[in-house]
Order: structure tokens, then C-alpha cells, then sequence
């Protein structure tokens, strides 16, 4: 009997024991834990408010202090999507910028880390140069790069308009050009969309900053094993390419995606919008309507794209 009961000790010993996987998995939950609990009692709550606050008209009360909401059921949605003036052309504006800068983003980060992973001098000032945006990210900066965006679009329109006009001055015809890449059979909304792109480089370079930092980081945990092999096997760089670094790229691709829609999400219109309304027009409801929407929308761009990219994506133990 007592011989039984030591092998049934050390049967439960053993079920208890964790696996490899499983004490990383709790190293991840306690790594997260202290941000958990932050999210429940600061976030969430004020989650709640904002939903209450959106069914709901908030009259101050400047004598006692505090405030008063009185119940206005939907109201405040109908007037959202029916009677304000540039809410949905706002809204359509920001969740198709963020559509547009999103794979912008993502593509050209990889580019430029995977040059910046390769050995050349002056690597390091390179590297620091690509994200100084995120360091200087001030009101001033911004201002400036904003300008400088203006410029540079009002600056390719009059240069694209004055070179039309102009017959064989040796100057560039934008016009030509567009013409002969339809003529090649490229689709107008492709084309429309690589003119957007150049229109926004300055905007898709300023938001790369972080992304190239974690696609470079990824970029170097590789093992140069996989690329040996490769090379054993005869594999040239477009091969291996996409059969050993891209599919090791994939997890990482999936934190920038996320991390770049949410950056996008919170320097966009509608947030300004919702910010202006409530701080300039003192109108908490129609604010909580504004941020809502956009959330729910954002939250549901985020799901979408996820969940098509992790069925192809592959985990490297």
C-alpha cells in the first residue's frame, strides 16, 4: 500500500509539473499583470463613463459642482450620423487614411530595415536618423512636418500643372507619365494609390520610426543556421527571401500592423474632432459618440486584418 501511494504522489508530482510553453505563458501573464490591473480600474472605467456619457446630455453644474446627465436615449447617434455636418465625411476620410498609410507603413519599415540590418559605414547614424521623428515627436516638429507636407503637395501640383503647360522645355510631364503607365495596363486604382503614396511620404516616413526598430530587432534573432541551409541548398536571395526571412517576419508584422492602426487611429481627424468638441463646445454626448464609433470601427479594421494574417502565420520555436 505505502509503495502505491508514492507511485500516485509522484504521478500528481509530475502532472503538476509545467512545461517549457507553459512557464513561458505564465512569465507572459506576470509580465502583463501590473498593466492588467491598470487597464481594469483606469481604463475600463472610463470606457463605461464614455458609453453612459454618449445616451446621455451632461449639464454642468457650475454652482455646487459636478455634473448631471439627463437620459437622451439615442439621440445623440442620430445626430452624429444625420444632422452634423462633417462627421461622416471626417470619419470616411480617417479610416480610409488609415487603410492607405497602414500597408504603406509596414512595407517600406521592412525595406529600410532590411538595408539597415546589412554592414555599411555609417550604419549607426543612419539608423538614428530614421528615428529621430519618434524621439523629437514635439508640437513644433510636428508643426513643421506638417508644413512641409502642405508645401510639398502644394509644390508637386503647381510643378505637375506648370510642366503640362510647358512643350518641350526638357522639364518632366507628370501628365505623360500617368498616361503611359495606363497605357501599360496598370489599373487606375493602383495608380492612384502609388500617387498617394508619394504624396504621403513624408507622413509614411515620420511614422516608421518604431516599426523599423522592431522589424530590425527581428531581423537579428533570425538564426543564421536557417540561412546557411539556404545557401547549402542553392536557394538565391528572392528564395530565401520569402522562404526563411518572411516567414519569420510574420509574428512581427502582426505587432506593427496593430501598433501602426492604433497610431494612426489616435493622430487622426475624428480624435481632434472629438477633442475639439469636447474642450471647445463643452458637448460630452456628442464627443462620447465620436470616440465610440471610431473605436468600434478601429477595433474592428484591427480584428479583420488579424485574424486573416494569423492563419499565415508562421511561429518559430
Amino acid at each position: 500500500m505505502a509503495e502505491n501511494k508514492t507511485k500516485a504522489k509522484t504521478a500528481v508530482k509530475k502532472r503538476k509539473k509545467l512545461t517549457l510553453i507553459q512557464r513561458r505563458m505564465l512569465t507572459g501573464y506576470l509580465f502583463i499583470l501590473p498593466w492588467f490591473f491598470g487597464f481594469l480600474y483606469f481604463y475600463v472605467r472610463s470606457i463605461v463613463l464614455t458609453v453612459q456619457f454618449s445616451f446621455s446630455e451632461l449639464v454642468m453644474d457650475i454652482a455646487r459642482g459636478g455634473y448631471t446627465l439627463i437620459n437622451v436615449g439615442f439621440e445623440n447617434y442620430r445626430f452624429a450620423f444625420m444632422g452634423h455636418g462633417y462627421f461622416n465625411q471626417i470619419l470616411t476620410r480617417s479610416i480610409s487614411g488609415i487603410l492607405v498609410d497602414v500597408p504603406l507603413i509596414i512595407f517600406f519599415s521592412l525595406f529600410i530595415a532590411i538595408l539597415l540590418n546589412k554592414k555599411f559605414p555609417g550604419r549607426a547614424i543612419i539608423r538614428v536618423i530614421f528615428f529621430l521623428p519618434v524621439i523629437m515627436a514635439s508640437e513644433a516638429i510636428t508643426a513643421s512636418l506638417a508644413m512641409s507636407a502642405q508645401m510639398m503637395n502644394a509644390g508637386i501640383s503647381s510643378t505637375a500643372t506648370e510642366v503640362a503647360s510647358v512643350a518641350g522645355s526638357g522639364g518632366i510631364n507628370v501628365e505623360l507619365f500617368i498616361g503611359l503607365f495606363l497605357d501599360l495596363g496598370i489599373p487606375l486604382q493602383l495608380l492612384s494609390y502609388l500617387i498617394e503614396a508619394v504624396v504621403r511620404i513624408n507622413t509614411i516616413i515620420a511614422a516608421s520610426g518604431v516599426q523599423i526598430i522592431i522589424f530590425l530587432a527581428a531581423l537579428q534573432s533570425i538564426p543564421g543556421s536557417l540561412y546557411e541551409v539556404a545557401n547549402i541548398e542553392g536557394a538565391t536571395g528572392y528564395e530565401t527571401f520569402w522562404k526563411v526571412t518572411f516567414p519569420m517576419m510574420m509574428p512581427h508584422i502582426i505587432t506593427n500592423i496593430v501598433y501602426t492602426i492604433v497610431d494612426s487611429f489616435v493622430k487622426s481627424d475624428v480624435v481632434n474632432l472629438a477633442y475639439s468638441t469636447t474642450f471647445s463646445q463643452f458637448n460630452y454626448g456628442l464627443s462620447s459618440v465620436f470616440s465610440i464609433v471610431s473605436s468600434v470601427l478601429t477595433l474592428a479594421i484591427l480584428f479583420i486584418v488579424v485574424s486573416i494574417i494569423q492563419k499565415r502565420t508562421f511561429y518559430y520555436n
